[in-house]
């Protein structure tokens, strides 16, 4: 059976130490567009003095440029056929066949997987530089009927305690029916209007600049792989338009204040082409809550959904 649920949640989880500087934070920044505004440098983001620290960072950190500490052979990659989602699928590089989906109790074809959602929780303000443990297991699998959905849960830790916690949920398709728990009923946007919108332009090199965090998949920047995955040209990473939105969100209901920001989710729901222009749709659900949804302008195609942003 690919999927064996007591297994997988009873595995003890993957633990690796990862590391990071203030270059792999300044080259995040930029890849989400910080500083793109001649008259707004945002020397907060784009300066190490004083630098500091968007907490989607946490999804990158130790796969950048700078020597990662040993032990970090457990990379996450797209999926070179993910012609529906928006983003990385899950892959175990340290397995011995790239086109498999390869953890305790689980093995799938990658052909099959889609990133279907994400979310990150700081507990605390990231550090500009740093070491952390990683601690990676599967926290849930969920029956869908026709497919399962497998939620993956990483947590880090320094020396002063938790830092982050981030869960990927993961959608197989075909490995349902097996009885297991359903999923947890979805979050929708309000039905009213939303109580503000922004416009995002992505760059067309935006792809360029993202994947040197450490998603090296040629989906993003090859036209030739990209057509053989049934696309018309490269796409954006869909973590890449979850953290260009997660810092617009941050600059609307945080005034620019990454220590603000406790949590980031949303449900991947679409492809975005670099030089798109996104409609960030917000609405206020709370005074340290808001909900939000992100669609390509021109086409209307959802591409972020559900999504909920926490303030401190």
């Amino acid at each position: 059976m690919p999927i064996d649920i007591d297994t997988a949640l009873a595995a003890d989880p993957q633990i690796s130490e990862i590391s990071w500087t203030t270059t792999d934070v300044l080259l995040y920044h930029l890849s989400l567009g910080a500083g793109s505004q001649a008259d707004v440098p945002e020397l907060t983001l784009t300066f190490e003095r004083d630098l500091e620290v968007l907490p989607t960072f946490g999804l990158v950190a130790g796969k950048g440029p700078s020597t990662a500490a040993p032990g970090t052979s457990e990379e996450i990659t797209d999926s070179p056929s993910d012609a529906e989602g928006c983003d990385d699928a899950k892959a175990d590089a340290a397995a011995a066949d790239p086109t498999r989906m390869r953890l305790p109790g689980i093995d799938v074809d990658l052909r099959a997987v889609l990133h279907a959602g994400q979310s990150l929780t700081a507990h605390r303000p990231l550090p500009a530089s740093g070491t952390a443990v990683l601690r990676r297991s599967v926290a849930r699998v969920h029956d869908l009927g026709k497919a399962a959905l497998i939620v993956l849960e990483t947590t880090a830790t320094d020396a002063d305690g938790s830092l982050w916690t981030e869960h990927s949920q993961i959608y197989v398709r075909g490995e349902g029916g097996f009885g297991g728990e359903p999923a947890p009923a979805s979050q929708p946007v309000p039905e009213r209007a939303p109580d503000s919108s922004v416009r995002i332009a992505t760059r067309p090199d935006q792809a360029l600049l993202y994947r040197l965090n450490g998603d090296l998949n040629p989906l993003h920047i090859d036209p030739e792989f990209a057509r053989s995955a049934g696309l018309p040209s490269p796409i954006l990473h869909g973590l890449a338009t979850y953290g260009i939105v997660a810092k617009a969100l941050t600059d609307l209901a945080a005034d620019g204040r990454p220590e603000l920001v406790t949590e980031v989710s949303a449900r991947f729901s679409g492809m975005v082409t670099p030089g798109d222009v996104l409609i960030l749709d917000v609405w206020e659900t709370g005074s340290r809550q808001r909900a939000y949804r992100a669609c390509v302008d021109g086409s209307g195609q959802t591409v972020l959904d559900e999504g909920v942003l926490a303030l401190r």
